[in-house]
């Protein structure tokens, strides 16, 4: 399943709490990896050449699907340019992620831009715009952290609310702005009961759009079902409501045959998933950089949807489904 948007905290918790994970677990077996094997192939392609041999990194992620699967993608690209890599992907928790990653226990990981700007550096509001979030992720963690974010993917794992087939072609809808077009009665919407209770989730989007909470002319509590994360994919595909909350890169969308609604307002954070270095790291092989340019151009929520779905609906590992799309796009060959 996908990562879970937790609500921003302050600075001070954060890091307490960072500390307080990465200990527990070095003091009993140390980092959590993915383990088993991962493939190895020869760089082709848009990449051919770029070589790290001698070359000694270790690459982290976090322990839910697809950040494992693009944690495993910069493994084979470094393995086949000839590094050696140390695999420590599935680490168990994004505060003990990113404090190893802090502490230099790995030198790269993917990290998603509103993450880093809201959960990491402590900031309330999001930045609007993929670019600028980008940019302000990527000056204050490499001013504070000496972490370098590289270019952003077009994948933007953020929130956004899904329909069926039948749902869309009853009411013609699109996007979340037609909602004031759409009956009271039929406002009927899934989601997880944190989401209902924040100022930036339901309630603050709800008013963004028009039709607010409570409001008999907007949506009254009645129209709320509330789910844990995975059961409002099958409910909202089951009709239970019209319009189930969801993580837009995640691989029950396909499965179900569920279709995103456009967030048209931008009242959602940006979650671009962007490859993130050490800076001392980065600097001894700058290559990295060029390694991974043209494959992170590739990563859209079309993709990720898919390579997803392989993982959480069809079972295949991470690492299988991971080197398969990169020689299928051409980066790597046996």
């Amino acid at each position: 399943m996908t990562r879970s948007h937790t609500k921003p905290r302050p600075r001070s918790l954060v890091a307490a709490v960072m500390t307080a994970c990465l200990g527990l677990l070095l003091a009993s077996c140390g980092l959590g990896t993915a383990g088993g094997f991962v493939p190895t192939g020869s760089l082709t392609g848009p990449v051919a050449g770029i070589t790290m041999e001698g070359a000694s990194v270790s690459v982290g992620s976090k322990n839910f699907n697809e950040n494992i699967i693009l944690g495993k993608m910069a493994v084979i690209l470094m393995q086949s340019a000839g590094a050696e890599v140390k695999d420590l992907t599935n680490i168990p928790g994004s505060a003990a992620a990113r404090q190893a990653h802090i502490e230099g226990q790995i030198d790269m990981m993917w990290e998603y831009t509103g993450t880093g700007w809201i959960t990491y550096l402590g900031h309330d509001d999001p930045v609007k715009g993929v670019q600028e979030q980008y940019e302000a992720v990527r000056d204050e963690d490499l001013e504070l952290n000496n972490l370098v974010w590289l270019p952003p993917a077009p994948m933007n794992n953020t929130y956004s609310f899904a329909v069926t087939e039948e749902v869309q072609k009853k009411f013609g809808i699109t996007k979340m702005s037609q909602w004031t077009d759409i009956p009271v009665e039929e406002r009927t919407f899934c989601v997880e009961s944190e989401f209902t209770n924040r100022p930036d989730g339901l309630p603050g989007m709800l008013e963004t759009y028009g039709i607010p909470l409570d409001d008999s002319d907007g949506v009254p509590q009645a129209n709320l079902r509330t789910y844990q994360t995975g059961a409002i994919y099958e409910a909202t595909a089951n009709g239970v409501c019209n319009f189930g909350e969801v993580f837009t890169t995640d691989g029950r969308i396909l499965a179900l045959n569920l279709t995103v609604l456009e967030d048209d307002k931008g009242f959602f954070p940006q979650y671009n998933g962007s490859l993130v270095v050490r800076k001392q790291t980065l600097d001894e092989y700058p290559q990295i950089a060029e390694l991974m340019a043209p494959v992170t151009e590739k990563l859209t929520n079309e993709v990720l949807l898919e390579l997803n779905a392989k993982v959480d609906v069809d079972g295949s590992e991470p690492a299988d489904v991971a080197y398969e799309w990169l020689k299928a796009e051409g980066f790597v060959e046996d």
